[in-house]
Order: C-alpha cells, then sequence, then structure tokens
C-alpha cells in the first residue's frame, strides 16, 4: 500500500500520489483487463452506464506511457504497448473529434521514446483523419454532435493536426488547423476569456449562429471544463504555430480560471451556475494545472509566466489531499475524486473520471520535472 504524507511538501506528496496511481492503475488493469472506462460509479470502474461518446481509450495507456518513461519499469513498458496496440485503428476514426486525446497520449509518447517512424506514422494518420472533420464554409472541426457543431473541447485535439501538418508540410492541413483555431477564437472564446461549450454554424454560409451548451448551466455561461480545454489547448496550437493570437487566447482563458476560481484553485462545473450541485470539479483542475505548467513556458514575461506556474502549484496543493487523492477512501478504485462528466445526463458525477486521472499524472510527472510539452 502507498504511504501518504499530507503534512509533506508538494515534491514529496506528488511523489507518493504517482505511487499510489501507479497502484491504481494495476489494479483496474488486472480486475479488468483490455476495458477503456471513462467514469466510476461509487467508485468502481465496472459499472455498464453509457459513454455518451468515444473519446477516452488513450488516457490509460497514456498514463502507462508516463509511468515507463519515469521508472523504465518493463511491466509498464509492456503494458502501454499493449494497450496502445489495442487502439491502433482509431487512427482512421472518422466518427470523433478526439483522436488527439486517443493518440497524443499514447502513440506520441511512444514516439518520444523511440524515434520510432512506424509509430510516429500513426500519430500522423490521426492527424490527417481529424483534418477530414473541416468545414470550408464555416472554418471550423466539426463535432461529433452535428456537422453545423463545434466544441470547445476541439482546441485539445487539434495539436495532432498541427503536428501532422509540420512533420509532412502539409500546407492544406495547416491552414485547416490554424483557421480552426481562429474561428474557435472568435466565437467561442468571449472578450472576458470564458468559453463557450459549442458554437452552431449556417452549413450553406459558415455564418456562426449561436451559442450552445451540452455539459454546462446554459449556452451563454462557462462550463469550467470546455475553458481548460481552451487554456491549454491555445497554448499547444501557439507552440506549434508560433501565432500571437493563439497565445492571447490561452493567457485570457489562464487568467480567467484564475480570477473567478475560489483560492483552493478547483472550480465548480460551471463558474455561473447560482447554485452547483458540487462544489468541485477536479478533472478541470487537474487540466489546468497540466496546461498553466505549459503555458508558464510559453509566456511574454517571466512574470507572468511565474505567476501560472504558482498557480498551478495551488491546484495541486489543493488535489493532493485527502479530500481529493483517493489515497485514504477503502475500496475506491480511481485516484482522482470528486471528478464530473457530464452533470445534464448524470453520469459520472463526483466520482473519478479518467480524463482526470491522466490529466491530474501529467501535472504531477511535470511537477517532478517532466518536459513542460509533453
Amino acid at each position: 500500500m502507498t504511504t501518504f504524507d499530507p503534512t509533506a511538501s508538494l515534491e514529496v506528496r506528488a511523489a507518493q500520489a504517482l505511487d499510489f496511481a501507479q497502484e491504481q492503475v494495476r489494479g483496474l488493469i488486472t480486475r479488468h483487463p483490455d476495458f477503456f472506462p471513462l467514469y466510476t460509479e461509487e467508485g468502481k470502474w465496472q459499472h455498464g452506464r453509457e459513454s455518451w461518446t468515444n473519446w477516452c481509450e488513450g488516457f490509460l495507456g497514456g498514463m502507462m506511457w508516463i509511468f515507463t518513461r519515469r521508472d523504465g519499469d518493463p511491466f509498464w513498458r509492456e503494458r502501454a504497448e499493449h494497450y496502445s496496440r489495442l487502439i491502433e485503428e482509431r487512427q482512421f476514426d472518422t466518427e470523433v473529434h478526439d483522436l488527439g486525446f486517443v493518440f497524443w497520449s499514447t502513440w506520441k509518447r511512444w514516439f518520444d521514446l523511440t524515434g520510432d517512424p512506424e509509430i510516429q506514422a500513426r500519430v500522423i494518420q490521426a492527424g490527417r483523419t481529424m483534418g477530414l472533420r473541416f468545414n470550408e464554409e464555416g472554418k471550423f472541426l466539426r463535432s461529433f454532435v452535428a456537422p453545423e457543431s463545434c466544441f470547445i473541447d476541439i482546441m485539445m485535439n487539434v495539436g495532432i493536426i498541427f503536428y501532422a501538418a509540420n512533420e509532412t508540410h502539409d500546407k492544406d492541413l495547416l491552414r485547416k488547423a490554424r483557421e480552426h483555431c481562429l474561428t474557435t477564437r472568435r466565437h467561442l472564446v468571449r472578450g472576458d476569456g470564458s468559453t463557450a461549450h459549442e458554437g452552431i454554424f449556417d452549413l450553406q454560409t459558415g455564418e456562426f449562429l449561436r451559442e450552445s451548451t451540452h455539459q454546462g448551466w446554459r449556452a451563454d455561461s462557462s462550463w469550467a471544463r470546455g475553458l481548460t480545454w481552451a487554456l491549454y489547448g491555445f497554448g499547444t496550437a501557439y507552440r506549434f504555430s508560433g501565432d500571437d493570437r493563439f497565445l492571447d487566447a490561452a493567457e485570457r482563458c489562464a487568467d480567467f480560471y484564475m480570477s473567478r476560481t475560489p483560492g483552493h484553485g478547483v472550480p465548480p462545473n460551471d463558474w455561473e451556475e447560482p447554485s452547483p450541485r458540487l462544489p468541485y470539479e477536479s478533472s478541470a483542475a487537474a487540466i489546468a494545472a497540466s496546461g498553466l505548467f505549459q503555458l508558464a513556458t510559453l509566456a511574454r514575461d517571466a512574470e507572468r509566466g511565474a505567476a501560472y506556474e504558482a498557480y498551478a502549484r495551488t491546484i495541486l496543493d489543493t488535489l493532493l489531499t485527502t479530500e481529493f487523492l483517493a489515497v485514504d477512501t477503502p475500496g475506491w478504485e480511481g485516484i482522482l475524486k470528486h471528478g464530473s462528466y457530464h452533470e445534464r445526463k448524470d453520469l459520472g458525477v463526483d466520482e473519478s473520471v479518467m480524463w482526470g486521472e491522466y490529466f491530474f499524472v501529467e501535472a504531477l510527472d511535470k511537477l517532478l520535472g517532466a518536459p513542460a510539452a509533453s
């Protein structure tokens, strides 16, 4: 069993939490081999409830690749390769807008360790497949929901299109990635740095029609996880493109997050909801922490970068307590408690969620010295 000392320094607690994460992931893949969960039900991964969409298959293997790089354990290397190969054919999946989530966390990490061009080819193909979602009239990548729908979540997947375009010198693919980011910046990122979950466009003219939401309080409110996808995703877009407009968007999203979230760094599901169902959405906080670590290395001045890093540390200081870390919760199979998937559908509410697990582990990895761009 993992030893966790809640009075220890942030770095010590982070290292202990990574040990606990390995213990929990090992338990999951032992109990349910080749299973890709999205969220727990009363702390248990196996529950048979609906998934809404097919987007989380990379996060489990992604954690294994982080464990592999940190520890060099042959067990994790073998399991990471196995779980990556289970999703290999998803590189051709045209049904979802989430191939960045699926392949960046797995095959891209695999390539970073090996430099093998055959492994890189899967990442590039996933980026090309994502590019097929581009709508020329509206200049956006369509969501899985409908052709006229653009999700803020896609900002966390567009990086794989930039990568494929840059690696293959495909100017048209690069154009699609850049134009999607500009469209999202114009229509889904508001003047105060908050974000809309979804934009609806006229398919004939490309005209932006309205904001919408599936997971926030209402169409014009501020769904927390969506904003953190934008915070992190626009930073990644800037890293690949050098376009200052994307850095500006990332920083405005970060500043909104920091100004609107309680001092402990963990937001509710939606900042505008008058009486939130729950006080915490920990997966949004984990994404924000990892995205802020990246943004700290990209910021336009040292003071701003230091502020982003300090806030990322504040978030982790809160998540590395037994209120959020399940280390002292008997029978709980996840790592990070108090995450929410879909409050409107009552799916995975106040539970462990697989993306929360992954980005929490990634943020801990960065805190302890991983490359900021991983």
